[in-house]
């Protein structure tokens, strides 16, 4: 069964409408490549030779504002390819049945071309009928699995995750082992759902910024001292962990050759500008993943705890300033995109 956890809702301090500056610049980082890879793989005359509809979906856009970006970009881009004012573009905005569709259907912008619609479900299965869509988007999202491998709470099992929050510092290989499997299961039903709704020729563009994985530690010695001080039960700890995993160029080619119904256009890691990196804007930076985040904690330590803990790890900034200066001058974002064959 799928679980799942959406970004904070409505448009109080700390939503994810106010707090995905991160999310924002892994898609203007994006951008190009995006451009790019339309307009050299996507052949509209051949898919569309009776139709001038057009769908695109965005995958897990969560409430905006980025989603409409993205989708008002690959629609331009389209646009611009084609010259073809005859097209009319659907734009179908998924994510799970929680995810607060009202804030983001409250701030579809006015002056969109694109006709909307909203489909809640998760997306590690089928959303729509067969050979439908044009173009698949999912940014920030793929790294989100479909739930926290079974054997990482069970302290009996080889891999229990004693003490961590996520596979980044890991001694017990077998906790990564872990956490790889359940990335490739809920992969394996993701390219399988999208291989019978994508049409023959049409595109799927992935992107997954590295920056996040290594920041979840902080939230973890939060959580830690919080043991320490005699404020939060260990086994509490031990008994949760984020059910994430960022995948590389390696990971994400396998799952893509195993399914074997998309050719891979483009896939590397890239090192887009970063304000918050560049500046070590740490305490923004914290900020945006507790509105990613927050939620997931909440329903396991309760909110007196849960925001305790991010309190503390927002007061880390200066730790968390210095870390980034110094790890994060490598390629950190990974770009796949796939054509259906």
């Amino acid at each position: 069964m799928t679980t799942s956890f959406p970004m904070n809702a409505g448009d109080v301090p700390y939503s994810y409408s106010k707090n995905s500056h991160l999310q924002r610049e892994v898609l203007d980082g994006a951008k190009e490549m995006m451009k790019e890879v339309i307009i050299e793989h996507l052949d509209i005359k051949n898919m569309l030779s009776s139709s001038n509809k057009f769908y695109i979906i965005d995958l897990g856009c969560s409430i905006g504002p980025n989603t409409f970006n993205s989708m008002q970009h690959v629609v331009q881009v389209v646009k611009d390819k084609y010259h073809d004012n005859i097209l009319e573009f659907q734009v179908f905005f998924n994510d799970h049945v929680n995810n607060d569709f009202n804030t983001l259907f409250r701030s579809l912008p006015v002056d969109r071309s694109y006709y909307a619609s909203g489909v809640p479900g998760s997306f590690h299965g089928r959303l729509f009928p067969s050979r439908s869509i044009h173009v698949a988007h999912c940014s920030s999202a793929i790294h989100w699995l479909s739930k926290t491998p079974k054997e990482l709470l069970d302290e009996k099992s080889s891999s229990w995750n004693k003490g961590l929050i996520n596979y980044i510092g890991a001694s017990n290989i077998e906790v990564m082992n872990a956490y790889v499997a359940q990335f490739e299961k809920d992969m394996e039903m993701f390219f399988n759902a999208r291989a019978e709704e994508i049409v023959p020729g049409g595109m799927m563009v992935l992107i997954s910024p590295q920056l996040s994985e290594h920041l979840l530690k902080f939230f973890g010695s939060s959580l830690l001292d919080l043991v320490n001080e005699g404020k939060l039960d260990e086994s509490l700890v031990n008994s949760f962990n984020v059910p994430v995993y960022f995948p590389s160029i390696e990971d994400m080619t396998k799952v893509v050759e195993k399914n074997d119904c998309f050719s891979i256009e483009r896939v590397e890691l890239t090192h887009p500008k970063s304000k918050l990196v560049d500046e070590a804007d740490a305490k923004t930076l914290m900020i945006n993943l507790r509105a990613v985040l927050e939620g997931l904690f909440i329903n396991h330590f309760g909110s007196k705890i849960a925001k305790e803990a991010f309190t503390r790890t927002i007061l880390k900034s200066d730790e968390v300033s210095a870390w980034m200066k110094i790890n994060y001058k490598k390629a950190c974002q990974l770009f796949i995109a796939l054509k259906r064959k």
